[in-house]
């Protein structure tokens, strides 16, 4: 089964991570946990790939965010959603982003993190970080 052994599964984990932190919907824990499972590859490696596909989602979310700021959003009113977002960015700012890995709330995070402009490389080493944690807590819980 050529398609799913050696660089290709990490190529998948690491796709399936991205999308997996955009507004797609992705199985990216599932699929580590498979991986881990198996035990063919070092659970390092696999969770640096998941942690750096689901990161880079997430800063394509954050620039997504930023361009926004920068003409589209302008004179236009926030949800009541995206008010509530953009109040706890600007109470407790980039730490905040530790729970970007959240379904649906973690996008908004981090788009709502470009639109206020937070420090661009201390937003994505805190979405790093959980982002990383969370996928940690799947290689435990995976065995």
């Amino acid at each position: 089964m050529e398609l799913i052994d050696g660089n290709n599964v990490l190529w998948g984990l690491f796709i399936s991570a991205l999308l997996s932190s955009t507004l797609l919907p992705g199985g990216s824990e599932i699929l580590l946990g498979y991986l881990v499972s198996q035990g063919e590859h070092n659970r390092w490696l696999l969770l640096g790939i998941a942690t750096a596909g689901n990161t880079l989602g997430a800063i394509i979310t954050l620039g997504m965010g930023i361009l926004l700021a920068m003409g589209f959003l302008k004179n236009r009113p926030l949800t009541p959603r995206q008010l509530k977002t953009v109040t706890q960015l600007q109470r407790w700012g980039s730490p905040l982003l530790l729970l970007s890995w959240l379904p649906v709330v973690g996008d908004i995070l981090c788009l709502m993190a470009g639109v206020l402009r937070l420090p661009v490389l201390l937003a994505i080493s805190f979405i790093a970080l959980g982002k990383g944690l969370r996928y940690y807590g799947v290689i435990l819980i995976s065995g």
